[in-house]
Order: C-alpha cells, then sequence, then structure tokens
C-alpha cells in the first residue's frame, strides 16, 4: 500500500477486504457449507472477521492522514539539536493493537550532531504517549 491515497482508494481498499472476509466466511455457493457448527466456533470467527477489517481499517485511516509523515521532524532526542534530516519518508511499522497487528507508515531520521537516528512518532497513531519518541538503535550502524 501507497503512504499517500485518496478516499476513493481507501473506500476501494477497503470494499475489498470486506468482500474477501465476505467469500471466506459466507461463501455466495450454496454448495459450500459454512465453517463451524457452534456458537463459540462462530465467536472465533467473529474475532478474526472483527481483527481482518478493523485492522485493514486502521491501516486505511493511517494512509490517509497526512500527519502519519510529519513535515518538520523536530529536535533529536538524544542530543537535542535541531540538524534533524529525514533518510527513509516512508517505512513502515507493524504495531500491536487491540485489533490485531496493523502496518503504519513511519519517518526514519538522522540527528547531523550526534550521528544517532530515531522514529519521531505521532501521537495520533500507535498507543503510545502524547509526544513520545521511539528511539532504535545507536550510533551509525549499530542496533
Amino acid at each position: 500500500m501507497s503512504a499517500m491515497m485518496d478516499r476513493k482508494q481507501a473506500r476501494e481498499r477497503l470494499e475489498q477486504v470486506l468482500a474477501g472476509l465476505l467469500d471466506r466466511y459466507i461463501p455466495t455457493d450454496e454448495e459450500v457449507p459454512l465453517r463451524g457448527r457452534t456458537f463459540r466456533e462462530w465467536e472465533d470467527q467473529a474475532d478474526e472477521f472483527d481483527q481482518q477489517i478493523t485492522g485493514a481499517f486502521l491501516e486505511t485511516l493511517a494512509h490517509l492522514d497526512e500527519a502519519a509523515v510529519p513535515d518538520e521532524m523536530g529536535c533529536c532526542p538524544h542530543c537535542g539539536s535541531g540538524q534533524v534530516r529525514t533518510i527513509k519518508a516512508s517505512d513502515q511499522m507493524e504495531i500491536q493493537t487491540k485489533h490485531g497487528p496493523v502496518v503504519l507508515p513511519r519517518t526514519f531520521c538522522r540527528c547531523r550532531s550526534c550521528g544517532r537516528s530515531f522514529f519521531p512518532s505521532e501521537s495520533r497513531l500507535g498507543s503510545g504517549d502524547r509526544g513520545e519518541v521511539v528511539t532504535e538503535g545507536g550510533r551509525t550502524g549499530g542496533t
């Protein structure tokens, strides 16, 4: 999926996901038996359905949100310098939500002063605290 999409593309993607799920759980072919025979098995299917459609919905909203890829990188969380540059403008990260795994866009930055890298995070994406910065790695080449 591209980093940014318009609403028409987003709706088409979600319609495709929903159609695929309906084909999987309630096939149009009357000859194909429905899965499960007990209410518990139907609940398990509903949980799977929920995770898949809600995950696709969350991913799509993130790709529609212009704030998902910030224009300004801010200051380095390690040294406080404002000399920050973008290395990759649209990397992706997978986060675990209460609805299952979701892939979101993210931006990878490097500080020109101290050479350390970090991922600025938006408070509207993921489940972190407002203003939290996710840092990964240390100096260039380190993890």
